[in-house]
């Protein structure tokens, strides 16, 4: 056999490289060899990415960084089935970041994974092309790039695939996609509701036509989310006066009394608003009156407190300056719903049922029937609230509906005052000038103002108005509403009180004090020591003591009765004349001194004014007696004593006098100057002014108190009386026949008072009567003088 010979090995071409093992432990460098042209390197490539992106997220942060997405998209359409499919698993895993989607949607890569999904391909890709899918359709703007590629279709194909995890991504993605088809119209709506709020957009949407879109989804959408959104941009797009007219014109308003009747809390919140806004249109206010006021005040009786106060707030829009609909709403029986609403633990609910009532107050025949309806203790919780706006609409409910004495009674008994007086202390504005005008309605009759005043409400009005930011007109208002009821306190304040302001019992005369000083109330003072204060003048015509057996003209009434008012003596003659508190007296009975009066021509003829001196004397020590026994308490057999003012039968006769003689007069002036001369002789007489200073008064009031115990004088047991004596005298004694005075305070124990009268000279003047002036009157130095005021300081000087 030959010898073998072996066989060289030919060396490789030199234009061939020589395979290269390569080992990558960074990725950035695994992320260059994506745009390899070798296949094996490009399948390798993504398996390893693969791998890196499956352990978190930051890996697919870093992945972003690096720049993979753009090329490993281009993969996607590779050739290769193998780097076809390891890219496609990549995008599987990387579309569950946001910042891939966002950048996988701006480089359009939809259609290529829409295109793994063909039947040809293997279960592999299905499920990580659908897996990439059903993380992109989570936002808006990929689904309606999976609907414009025709995603749809493949994805239902593949609710057939025998893998289950093509099953899940298709059906995920299905439900994301059939979702789009609601949320897209809800949130647009929430977006054009915001874009509404700009006035220029308003305009772009309004000619386009979109308002017009708006309310035909409200009126034909049966979803309830898009009901309230188009609502809510109804009501926003409101507010422009433009937007309601072309509403209104689109009648708007029936389609919001129809969304009222929704199943959906959100969607009748959001049509009450809408109806609030449209009110400023008045043809809508109008609409609303028989269709929609009815179905509100049905909302009022929902479990909801939210849709209680929409419906309110919708209600209290509808009724504001509309009697007409203020009616609706009672006439639809909401008052109840209304005083329900104010129990509510919703501010908003109670302040609108608030306004609504009030409202609906300002009607007569409707105040009355929520009267009936408790309104004065159910207001008593919104006026103790925390909210200002609460208490601000709550004391406005008062003050609408405390317009009579059984109501102010009703809210005085069930406690309501004292948190209206505390509203008084509020540093809001709003909330205190609402409490001061309830309060001055509440001040109008006397037991309530009397009750205000206990609470302190005089007092915290009297502070509030010192302030120059604080006080307000309805504060002033207040705290001389409530002055006129205590003129005791007015005019020892004020030093002032108008004909208006009628003297009745119990009225005392303390002399001035200043602003912030508190006035004792009578009992105290009657009860106090006499000291060298100055006197206290008490008018009183009330008398614990029986009268005389020997009075004439048994029909008329007794010592014990009092005329309070100059009301009750404007009747009729007869009438007035049997309206006194004692018969004409016989001479027998004349009282001591200071009967003979300088009276009217008819009053001076009366017979059995004289008496003997001596009977005079005798009458005069029984009188002194009386003074010093005047009762001061009633019940003396009870176990209680209750304490009464001291009585002063002096006055009380001149009550009677003065009805009966000069009351009848039927001139004016007659009677202002009867009545002066009157007072002056029952206070000492006409005193010329050189002898003023010899007039010992002073020494009188002293014997006065020293006889009665007492700084507290009533009026007439002054026989002896200066300026302010006569003119409190005058005062008290005219209003009770109804001759219309004022009492002014000056100074130096000067007080005065003013009539007016018609101008007698200017008689005749062509188109009616002359206008009044007004007159002082002399009861000192030339009683029944009338003084015309012209310069009141110069003229007064010289007067007084």
């Amino acid at each position: 056999m030959g010898k073998k010979i072996k066989k060289e090995v030919e060396p490789p071409p030199k234009d061939v490289f020589d395979p290269l093992m390569i080992e990558s432990k960074k990725a950035a460098t695994v992320v260059l060899m994506l745009n390899s042209p070798e296949e094996e390197i490009l399948a390798k490539a993504c398996e390893a990415i693969y791998k890196f992106a499956l352990k978190g997220e930051e890996n697919k942060t870093t992945l972003l960084e690096l720049g993979a997405v753009e090329p490993l998209t281009k993969l996607l359409t590779h050739e290769d089935k193998i780097v076809r499919r390891n890219a496609t698993m990549i995008f599987g895993i990387l579309a569950s970041n946001n910042d891939v989607k966002k950048l996988l949607r701006e480089l359009d890569v939809m259609n290529s994974v829409i295109a793994q999904l063909a039947p040809e391909e293997e279960v592999v890709i299905h499920e990580f092309a659908s897996l990439c899918l059903a993380n992109m359709s989570a936002e808006y703007t990929s689904k309606v790039q999976i609907f414009e590629h025709g995603g749809l279709e493949p994805l239902i194909r593949l609710l057939s695939s025998p893998d289950p995890d093509v099953k899940k991504n298709s059906m995920e993605c299905i439900y994301n996609l059939v979702q789009e088809l609601n949320d897209l119209h809800i949130e647009a709506l929430a977006v054009i509701a915001n874009c509404l709020e700009d006035m220029d957009t308003v305009v772009q949407i309004q000619q386009t036509g979109g308002l017009k879109k708006l309310l035909s989804f409200a009126e034909n959408s049966t979803i309830p989310d898009i009901q309230k959104n188009a609502a809510k941009a109804i009501t926003k797009a409101a507010y422009d006066p433009e937007n309601r007219k072309l509403f209104h014109e689109q009648e708007v308003e029936k389609c919001l009394v129809a969304l009222l009747g929704s199943e959906n809390d959100g969607t009748k919140i959001a049509a009450s608003q809408a109806i609030s806004a449209m009110c400023e249109n008045s043809g809508s206010k109008d609409f609303f009156n028989n269709q929609g006021i009815p179905q509100l005040i049905q909302l009022l009786k929902s479990d909801n407190e939210e849709v209680w106060e929409a419906a309110a707030l919708a209600l209290a829009h509808l009724t504001t300056c509309n009697p007409a609909n203020a009616n609706a709403a009672a006439e639809a029986d909401g008052i109840d719903p209304l005083i329900n609403v104010l129990s509510s633990k919703r501010d908003g609910a109670i302040a609108n049922a608030a306004t609504v009532l009030t409202n609906m107050a300002m009607q007569e025949p409707l105040r009355l029937n929520i009267q009936n309806h408790d309104i004065m203790h159910a207001i008593i919780s919104p006026l103790r609230s925390a909210n200002t706006v609460v208490q601000s609409k709550a004391a406005l409910a008062v003050t609408a509906t405390a317009c009579d004495v059984e109501a102010r009674t009703e809210l005085r008994n069930s406690g309501g005052l004292e948190p209206l007086v505390e509203l008084l202390r509020s540093k809001n504005d709003e909330v205190r000038k609402h409490a001061s005008w309830a309060v001055m309605v509440c001040a109008g009759d006397e037991l309530t103002a009397n009750e205000l005043c206990r609470l302190g409400a005089l007092d915290i009005l009297e502070e509030v108005n010192v302030s120059g930011t604080r006080k307000n007109k309805f504060s002033e208002a207040a705290y001389n509403k409530l002055l006129n009821n205590n003129l005791s306190l007015k005019y020892s304040q004020t030093g002032y009180l108008s004909s208006s302001n009628i003297i009745n019992d119990g009225f005392y005369d303390y002399g001035r004090i200043n602003p912030g000083t508190k006035l004792l109330p009578l009992k105290e003072l009657c009860l106090q020591e006499p000291s060298d204060l100055r006197a206290v003048l008490l008018i009183n015509s009330k008398s614990y003591v029986s009268p005389p057996s020997s009075m004439e003209d048994k029909s008329d009434v007794g010592y014990g009765r009092s005329i309070s008012s100059s009301s009750s003596l404007r009747r009729s003659s007869k009438e007035k004349n049997n309206a006194g508190f004692g018969s004409p007296i016989e001479d027998k009975s004349e009282p001591a001194s200071g009967r003979n009066t300088v009276l009217s021509k008819s009053a001076t003829k009366e017979k059995g004014w004289r008496k003997s001196k001596g009977k005079k004397e005798e009458e005069k020590v029984k009188e002194e007696e009386e003074v010093m026994a005047v009762p001061k308490f009633v019940g003396e057999g009870s176990s209680e004593k209750e304490w009464c003012p001291p009585s002063d039968p002096d006055f009380s006769m001149y009550v009677y006098e003065v009805t009966k003689s000069i009351l009848p007069i039927t001139n004016i002036k007659e009677q202002i100057e009867d009545l002066a001369k009157y007072v002056a002789e029952k206070m000492g007489g006409k005193i010329p002014k050189e002898k003023l200073p010899d007039f010992s008064w002073e020494l009188h009031i002293s014997e006065l108190k020293f006889q009665l115990k007492s700084n507290v004088i009533p009026i007439g047991h002054v026989k002896k009386g200066i300026f302010y004596h006569r003119a409190l005298l005058f005062k008290a004694l005219a209003d009770r026949i109804g001759i219309g005075c004022s009492l002014v305070r000056g100074e130096y124990g000067r007080a005065w008072n003013e009539v007016m009268l018609q101008n007698d000279s200017r008689k005749g003047v062509i188109g009616g009567l002359p206008a009044p002036e007004m007159y002082v009157i002399d009861l000192m130095f030339h009683p029944g003088g009338l003084m015309k005021l012209r310069s009141r300081e110069a003229d007064l000087y010289r007067f007084l």
